[in-house]
């Protein structure tokens, strides 16, 4: 307790908050027990979060991988790099957001009054699960605008896939003899390389799969 209680309150209240959201789910995650794991009050909890709901926002975004600032910097640089390798940079980041995420949001479709209550919030603040989608379609069509995506290729359902490949890999492979995911980075190569192979022009054709 001595070394949490150097941290500052916020810090304290976003670490208590992740790790009682991610070994117990959002929904049975409690305010009060988080302000109790984190060393204060409920009141000094929502003098920097007025909601659970905000403070989960904030928990994805600062606690979490990553995936946003990703997207939003490859939206703004279109046509560096390539397409396969930033396919891949996005479908790892994503796989590794969905897997920590997951685990913390799975308990809110028994609770459906709270996830509407969330959604909701989520709704007013700007934000979502569909958030990501849509930036990834926004960086495929600034890719397609520069004549490396197929003019005709479908950009949302091409974000769509990707992502939701990432999501199948935190729960698919669990009834499978192993019950082991996919390593991640083999795993995004062969999703960006598979995703290519429908939406690249000939000028830039994906990089045949090695049997990673």
């Amino acid at each position: 307790m001595g070394l949490m209680q150097q941290k500052p309150a916020r810090v304290r209240i976003l670490d208590a908050a992740h790790e009682l959201m991610r070994t117990v789910g959002l929904a049975r995650a409690t305010t009060k027990e988080i302000a109790r794991a984190a060393g204060c009050s409920e009141a000094a909890l929502y003098k920097y979060f007025p909601s659970k709901e905000e403070l989960f926002v904030h928990v994805l975004t600062e606690r979490l991988p990553r995936l946003l600032p990703l997207l939003g910097r490859l939206t703004v640089e279109p046509g560096r790099g390539s397409l396969e390798d930033n396919l891949t940079q996005i479908a790892r980041q994503a796989a590794l957001f969905y897997e920590e995420s997951f685990p913390i949001i799975a308990s809110l479709y028994a609770e459906q009054q709270l996830k509407r209550k969330l959604d909701d919030t989520l709704r007013t603040i700007g934000a979502g699960p569909h958030v990501p989608m849509r930036a990834l379609d926004a960086y495929l069509c600034a890719e397609k605008a520069l004549g490396r995506i197929r003019p005709d290729a479908d950009t949302t359902a091409a974000a769509t896939l990707l992502l939701g490949a990432c999501v199948q890999r935190v729960f698919a492979y669990d009834a499978t003899p192993t019950g082991e995911r996919p390593p991640v980075d083999a795993f995004a190569a062969r999703v960006a390389r598979t995703l290519l192979g429908g939406i690249s022009v000939a000028a830039e054709p994906a990089r045949p799969a090695t049997g990673a």
